[in-house]
């Protein structure tokens, strides 16, 4: 197999740190405009559940990190380009804080990206943990 053009390999490492500082800072609407519109979410291996649209995932997650602090971190990344679609592993770290309770989280995002007239997009995603750390307030 090829080696990717270094140019795909780096915007599509640029679309997912764009991807965590839009997350993290809740630049939701720049968020949105990351994923094709009819992207899929699956975060079922993590115990959430599988949406469908960006529409829907934007509102989905800025409804519930609206009164979170948080971090996500990846590093790492696996991308095996094929023409206009790439599949991508990145692991992951992230950190949310909200009044009752907090969690650090350990695992992968596995990625299907694909390029667009805009440049590259998130079409799939999937979420998987190997560790999950929850922490109640203190009394």
């Amino acid at each position: 197999m090829a080696a990717p053009d270094f140019a795909d390999w780096l915007a599509i490492c640029n679309l997912k740190a764009a991807y965590c500082r839009m997350l993290d800072t809740k630049d939701w609407e720049g968020w949105k405009q990351l994923f094709t519109e009819d992207c899929v979410l699956d975060t079922r291996p993590s115990g959430g559940s599988r949406e469908e649209g960006r529409e829907r995932i934007c509102t989905i997650v800025s409804t519930a990190l609206a009164n979170a602090k948080t971090a996500h971190h990846v590093h790492s990344p696996q991308i095996d380009i094929d023409g206009d679609r790439a599949q991508v592993v990145w692991a992951m770290q992230d950190r949310v804080v909200k009044d009752d309770f907090a969690l650090t989280g350990y695992g992968h995002y596995h990625e299907t990206c694909v390029r667009t007239v805009e440049g590259w997009k998130i079409a799939g995603q999937v979420l998987t943990r190997l560790i999950l750390e929850v922490e109640s307030p203190a009394p």
